[in-house]
Parts: structure tokens; sequence; C-alpha cells
């Protein structure tokens, strides 16, 4: 495998996440893909210029460059189902909106999938686990952001139109609640925007597997909808008009979280 992630290391205790926005291909999946799926419209688009003020804030950056199309990085290694109803697995076999992902007969082989496993998903996260151990060790605590978009009408996957953002804390197992309300609250002061917290999308893998509030791992999913930054239909583009306004929601949802930290653990 060539590149397989892109990795900066900050000066906080924050590590934003980006699973999704890669749009690299290997040689079976690019040869597999039907039609439909060859602009890779279930992509996370732009998210890396999306958040590109982290390295203002100090935040540690982790983003995939592989398309979750060759492996889902934000599932559970065995493949476990994370939501009951439509969803997506690890390796992928439709497109969001039902299809089969693959031409008859030219989805990857076993083998080759274990290949994606080892050298794909296995570096990301290790790359993860190890930059949250880093900051806990560093500052006594670990703030994790997994960042996520997708179109906002997707009758396949949800009824009706998600809001505009979503954030997700499985529940609230992943993160303490008064981190969760706070962000909440920056999401309502938005007026301009729609939002919810623990709807459709309560958090995958990453958000479930890494938040561990009583030792101080505090993990949150945001799915924003691309409208709100983006054309949604080929070719996919990036709307500085809708984008500006939403960055400085982004931006202050990840001070928040900054904040939130500082309080609680005076540093």
């Amino acid at each position: 495998m060539d590149k397989v992630l892109s990795f900066t290391r900050g000066r906080v205790p924050l590590l934003i996440s980006m699973p999704h926005p890669g749009q690299h291909l290997t040689p079976a999946v690019r040869d597999g893909l039907v039609d439909e799926a060859v602009s890779l419209p279930d992509t996370d688009w732009h998210i890396p210029r999306l958040y590109d003020f982290a390295d203002d804030l100090g935040a540690s950056v982790l983003s995939a460059e592989y398309s979750r199309y060759v492996i889902d990085l934000n599932r559970p290694s065995d493949d476990t189902p994370l939501y009951t109803g439509a969803t997506t697995g690890l390796f992928p076999s439709t497109l969001f909106e039902g299809d089969p992902l693959f031409k008859d007969g030219l989805a990857p082989s076993k083998e080759e999938r274990a290949t994606y496993l080892e050298q794909i998903w296995t570096p990301y996260h290790d790359t993860l686990r190890n930059e949250l151990e880093r900051l806990r060790a560093e500052f006594g605590y670990a703030l994790l952001f997994d960042a996520h978009s997708i179109r906002g009408h997707i009758p396949h996957l949800f009824d009706g139109r998600l809001p505009d953002f979503n954030l997700g804390t499985f529940n609230g197992a992943s993160c303490d609640e008064a981190l969760a309300q706070r962000l909440d609250a920056t999401c309502a002061a938005a007026k301009q925007y729609s939002h919810i917290l623990n709807g459709r999308f309560k958090g995958g893998h990453i958000t479930r597997h890494y938040g561990d509030p009583a030792n101080h791992v505090h993990a949150v999913q945001l799915e924003l909808t691309q409208s709100t930054y983006m054309d949604e239909f080929v070719p996919f583009h990036y709307r500085p008009d809708l984008a500006e306004p939403t960055r400085v929601v982004l931006k202050g949802l990840l001070e928040e979280m900054i904040a939130w930290g500082r309080e609680k653990y005076g540093r």
C-alpha cells in the first residue's frame, strides 16, 4: 500500500479523527465498482478542508487516505453491526442508496480484504489509539472528535431529512454528560442550523470503542449534512459561501471541547 493516512500531532489534548474523506482505491476495488460508484458518492467530501483551522487550535488531526469502499475505518474489525436496520459494514457491499457497490463477481477477494484490514484499518487505529494514550499521559485526559459528513436525505438509511448537526455520544456512554450538553448548547445557539444529540447517528465504532469517560477519554461524533458546506451531488463542489458560516460553528464546538477539558481537569 502507498500512504494510508495523514497525521499531524498537536499541542492540546484534542484529536480530530477523519475516517471517511479518503479517495484512494486499490486496483481490485477500482476495477470492480459499478458505474454509479465511480464518483465515490458516499465519501465524506472536503472534511480536511472544512476543518483546516484545527492547526490554529492546536489539535492533532488524523485523516484517512483510502476510500470507505475499500474498508470502513469506522466499523469494528470483526464487522459487528452498529445499527439496527439498513447500514454498511467493514467491507461495504452496497451504496448508501442500497444498490450493489460491485459488479457481479468483481468484489475484492477474502485475501485482498484481509490485506486491507492489516495495511489500512490497523495503521489508522494504531495511530488513533497511540495518540489518545499520548494525550492522556501528557494531560491526564484526552478528547476525541470524530468528524463525518453525509447527504441530508438518504431514504435507504433513514426517514426524512437529517438535522444539519448530528452529535453522537453513544447515548451518553462515550463522554461526560456535561461536555455533551455544552456541545448541544453550542449547536442550539447557531439558530440558522438544526441539530440533534444522539438521533439517527449516535457514534460509530470509533466513538463507541475509544470513548471511555471513566478513564478520562471523551469521544464525540459529528455527522454533518453536506448541504451546509458543499453541493451534495456530482461533482461535489465545495461551497465557500455555505462553508464559512458552518466553519464558525465547527470551530466553536472544538473550542468548547478544549475549554471544558481545561475547566474539568485544570490543564
